[in-house]
């Protein structure tokens, strides 16, 4: 049995989505052999935030509704559950149609609240992670993520989908806490995914988002549903199938410089539709900086990133990227956004949110430099 498992479809047709749903499930054991009768099994799906259904920003409701009814029929009592960062869980709910579907199949639709202390690991990085008490109480967690471009982190799969358990504005905390060190957010989600330990992860690549993701990003039709029962595995491997290579993609680099097993590629774990040495033509992968792991040095960092600035002409005033900004370096002046970039970490948390891409992003003086000399 290979260790992820892709379906060819690109539909969300209710029939079509639930037979793949099924036939992936099926390939793992059949959905019994994670959830039992009478189990509570938390839905973790991406509401990121309050965004129509056709900007393929949060995993679409036709996926987490084959979920669902899987959980249901196993004798099991789903809860789709998330914690937005920004907007309010209920208009999230019924914007994503992820609170019709919860009624329609007479199931709770649920914000992920209470931060209790994450248990840890002696491998773990962080000691001090908290996450949301309903994650922890659940019996069963079904990883539920959508399959996007990133800016901060390159790409959010299944791995960075879990960074949600975390509660609303203490997200915001740990943007501030780890900076622009992408290797150490790397290993915070892996912290998190280890200590939340999902049960299986549901990739829903059907329509994806390329470019300046994870929510300003171009809708792009893949056509392919994951899982796998390690988040991980499956997260590298669809790096692959992205074009991707996984010394770029930093969730990758901390598992090897932690010497995770799941860091060794095999390409008989994959399996299904998709398989090595398959590759997506041109996808349009952000980079935003060419830094990587590098020691922190005053006035050097700012130089060797990029920096948010805000582009007028799609602004409209709605300070979200104010509101959000973790190292609280953004204020409003009438229709400007002033930006004190000696506070400013980078983690582009203003881009993330705008909800009319109006963050773009300015090279820093030796990024222009090394990216001329490297033409």
């Amino acid at each position: 049995m290979a260790k992820v498992f892709i379906i060819k479809e690109s539909s969300y047709d209710q029939n079509r989505v639930e037979l793949a749903v099924n036939k992936i499930f099926s390939h793992f054991g059949g959905i019994e052999h994670y959830v039992k009768k009478g189990d509570l099994v938390l839905l973790k799906a991406n509401m990121l935030s309050a965004n129509e259904i056709s900007e393929r920003v949060t995993t679409d409701p036709q996926v987490v509704r084959a979920v669902a009814a899987e959980v249901l029929n196993a004798g099991g009592k789903p809860v789709i559950c998330d914690s937005p960062g920004l907007d309010k869980f209920s208009n999230v709910a019924k914007k994503t149609g992820l609170a019709a579907i919860a009624e329609e199949l007479g199931i709770a639709c649920e914000e992920l609240t209470t931060p209790v202390a994450l248990p840890s690991s002696e491998s773990a990085v962080f000691r001090k992670i908290e996450v949301s008490k309903i994650a922890l109480d659940a019996d069963v967690i079904i990883n539920l993520a959508k399959m996007k471009t990133h800016g901060q982190m390159v790409l959010t799969l299944g791995v960075k989908n879990l960074f949600g358990t975390v509660v609303a504005q203490r997200k915001a905390e740990w943007h501030y806490k780890v900076g622009l060190r992408r290797d150490l957010f790397a290993s915070l989600l892996i912290d998190i995914y280890k200590g939340v330990k999902p049960s299986f992860t549901i990739l829903d690549g059907i329509w994806g988002m390329e470019g300046k993701g994870p929510s300003n990003g171009n809708p792009r039709n893949f056509g392919l549903l994951a899982g796998a029962e390690n988040a991980l595995t499956l997260d590298f491997h669809i790096s692959r199938l992205l074009g991707l290579p996984l010394p770029e993609f930093p969730l990758w680099q901390a598992a090897k410089q932690r010497n995770l097993p799941e860091a060794e590629i095999i390409d008989s774990d994959l399996e299904g539709d998709f398989s090595h040495p398959f590759v997506f033509d041109n996808v349009d992968i952000p980079k935003l900086s060419t830094m990587r792991v590098i020691p922190k040095i005053p006035f050097i960092e700012p130089m060797l990133t990029s920096k948010p600035v805000q582009d007028i002409n799609k602004c409209v005033q709605c300070f979200r990227c104010v509101e959000i900004c973790p190292a609280n370096a953004m204020s409003k002046n009438g229709k400007k956004i002033v930006i004190d970039y000696k506070k400013c970490i980078r983690c582009y948390c203003c881009h993330e949110f705008c909800p009319k891409d109006a963050i773009d992003f300015k090279d820093g003086l030796i990024l222009k430099v090394m990216k001329f000399l490297g033409k």
